[in-house]
């Protein structure tokens, strides 16, 4: 004999049709369809009877499929893309910077990253297809052209990628769209009866929002605010911000900040109204906010009102040899209050406007990130408090709220205990608690970690799979110590591991009270909930 190969879309329908039939119970027909296929569903793919000339392959990043012309810069994806046409943006790697033509683009390769990395991470809360860590690709801006060997692909030309393997194609290879039939409605309906982990999303704009909102998550678990600062029409104020010598200079750039936050945070607020919606305040070093190229600075500095000379002096006392554990995350708070002052102001702003507007108002979690001591967290919720009290002063009204932190440090799993003294709620950030556990770069490690895999020394990609034995320890460890001081407290995990059936099964063991994956990985989250909650029954 032999198991029979069926698609995802056929694996549903037969538990479906044999749950209803009788032959078999809801429970048994939950279990039979494997979380991750349903990614099939979601997403399209490539025709399995189309020719393909692989060029290379890298990490299945992204799942889904897509063609279109390669173009090396997000401006130039975002222009094509306004001219009709479909195109890959092709990098070594991205950064939030990319966010435009990473929208503009329908799929997206780099050289460098991880499974984990800015290009895997973002794409997937967008649904687009993505191959990163290809190593073999040079890439040759000034060109216009990367190279695999022999081989030459120059700006124009046609490339496929498909997301769910890694490959990818030279020319175009047809795609069948994805078809969301009753039976899937049905099985997730069947889920959300047994499963007890709730499910929330990533997700950083209203599109975002209202896809997740669609595939059933019961809130925001992570709302990423540095990627609003990047936007070409506030990027200036940020600059100024990071420019100015003193508190009074940063304090009149986030005046023009404050609306543009505060209308970001209505528009998710609107769509998740009645809904808990967790936002991280800025997380990233400064630097990212600087131009990196030289041709960048002339431009910058006169829209900055300051001199090209002043401009490179500021960028090189902001650079940092390890930014990944520099001047980011709540230190950036400690010493400049008034960052975090400003964007806690446009949460709360935002959420009575919607309260006042729908009558269902939201929830939100203000997340304080890479905290590792008590204190930190005390003087950064301090900001947050005095914020949301001036706010409620003026507008005579108040709306619920929590203030909690991101447990992304080992320290912070070590003393949860007090930590949770100050914080209402946990979210244990696994992509940046994984890389600091293990002492592994997340963007670098897809050089090393297959042979690590192929070896036995790692079971699965510690960024795609929860590495259980040490940072599940970590994690355990957080949750009964943060119990322990606060009964109540709330506990999610907004890392890509999420997404991940087996992290997933993890958390259940643990228990979290939610996961929180990328949009599209919503019903993987949901279906995969409810088969953990069958397994510790």
């Amino acid at each position: 004999t032999r198991s029979g190969k069926r698609t995802a879309k056929a694996a549903l329908k037969i538990a479906v049709d044999m749950a209803n039939e009788g032959l078999i119970t809801r429970e048994e027909a939950i279990a039979r369809v494997d979380p991750a296929a349903l990614d099939q569903l979601l997403h399209p793919t490539l025709d399995p009877s189309a020719k393909r000339d692989v060029l290379t392959k890298g990490l299945p990043a992204s799942p889904g499929a897509a063609s279109g012309k390669v173009v090396f810069d997000a401006d130039a994806a975002e222009r094509a893309a306004a001219a009709g046409e479909a195109v890959i943006l092709v990098r070594v790697e991205t950064s939030p910077e990319d966010i435009h033509g990473m929208h503009a683009a329908k799929g997206i390769l780099t050289a460098r990253g991880g499974m984990t990395s800015h290009a895997a991470v973002v794409a997937r809360g967008m649904g687009r297809p993505c191959v990163s860590g290809a190593g073999s690709l040079s890439i040759d801006n000034k060109a216009k052209l990367l190279r695999v060997g022999a081989r030459e692909v120059r700006e124009g030309d046609i490339l496929t990628l498909d997301g769910s393997t890694g490959e990818v194609m030279v020319g175009a290879v047809a795609t069948v769209q994805p078809e969301l039939a009753g039976d899937f409605g049905t099985l997730m309906e069947w889920a959300d009866q047994v499963r007890r982990l709730k499910v929330r999303a990533n997700a950083e704009t209203p599109l975002d929002c209202q896809t997740a909102r669609d595939f059933g998550a019961e809130g925001v678990g992570l709302c990423r605010t540095e990627h609003m600062f990047f936007d070409a029409a506030r990027i200036t104020a940020v600059r100024q911000m990071i420019l100015a010598s003193d508190e009074a200079g940063r304090r009149a750039a986030l005046a023009k900040l404050l609306p543009e936050q505060r209308a970001d945070f209505t528009a998710i607020f609107e769509v998740m109204a009645g809904l808990p919606v967790t936002v991280r305040l800025l997380d990233p070093p400064l630097h990212e906010f600087l131009p990196q190229q030289e041709a960048e600075f002339a431009e910058v500095a006169t829209a900055a009102g300051v001199d090209v000379d002043t401009l490179k002096r500021r960028a090189n006392e902001l650079h940092e040899f390890n930014p990944m554990l520099g001047h980011r995350g709540c230190r950036l708070g400690v010493t400049y209050p008034e960052i975090y002052e400003i964007q806690a102001r446009a949460i709360f702003e935002a959420a009575l406007d919607v309260a006042e507007k729908s009558g269902e108002a939201p929830i939100p979690e203000v997340m304080i990130p890479l905290v590792a001591t008590r204190r930190e967290l005390e003087l950064m919720k301090a900001v947050v408090d005095k914020a949301a009290q001036a706010v409620f002063a003026e507008r005579g009204k108040t709306v619920e709220y929590l203030v909690g932190t991101m447990i992304e440090l080992p320290r912070a799993a070590l003393k949860a205990g007090a930590i949770a003294e100050v914080g209402e709620f946990f979210s244990f950030g696994t992509n940046d608690l994984t890389q600091t556990t293990l002492g592994v770069s997340r963007d670098d490690a897809a050089r090393f970690l297959g042979a690590y895999v192929e070896k036995g020394i790692y079971a699965k990609d510690p960024f795609v799979s929860l590495d259980v034995e040490g940072v599940g320890e970590l994690v355990s460890l957080a949750a009964e110590r943060g119990r322990a001081t606060r009964p109540g407290i709330k506990l999610g995990i907004c890392g890509e591991h999420g997404g991940d059936p087996a992290s997933i099964a993890f958390c259940e063991s643990v228990g979290l009270d939610y996961v929180s994956a990328s949009p599209y990985r919503v019903p993987i989250a949901r279906l995969a909930a409810a088969q953990a909650a069958l397994k510790t029954k």
